[in-house]
């Protein structure tokens, strides 16, 4: 990994896990980026407006993750950029071979 960067820290819940996500809204392209202090960077070209930054989050995350739609959802952070989002039907040891450095 890069200078700076850590380990993502994942929380085990019952049907999967949970990572905390810092979003980029507004960037040049869509994609996961690393780990920066505990969470995943993930930017979209989709301004904050209305939610629509919140459903291109997911949309880069499912297909960077290789999940399904409903496996991802938004549990907190609606109106931040530092979000948490369930992964459903997924563990820790799975995630870490499919996160970027």
């Amino acid at each position: 990994m890069k200078s700076g960067e850590s380990v993502l820290p994942v929380t085990s819940v019952d049907g999967g896990i949970v990572i905390q996500v810092k979003a980029f809204p507004g960037a040049k392209r869509n994609e996961v980026s690393g780990i920066q202090d505990g969470a995943l960077k993930v930017y979209v070209t989709q301004i904050a407006e209305k939610g629509k930054a919140n459903a291109a989050v997911r949309k880069v995350l499912v297909k960077s993750l290789k999940l399904k739609n409903s496996q991802v959802e938004l549990i907190s952070g609606e109106t931040s950029h530092l979000k948490k989002f369930l992964l459903k039907e997924v563990s820790a040891a799975v995630l870490s071979g499919i996160i970027p450095e």
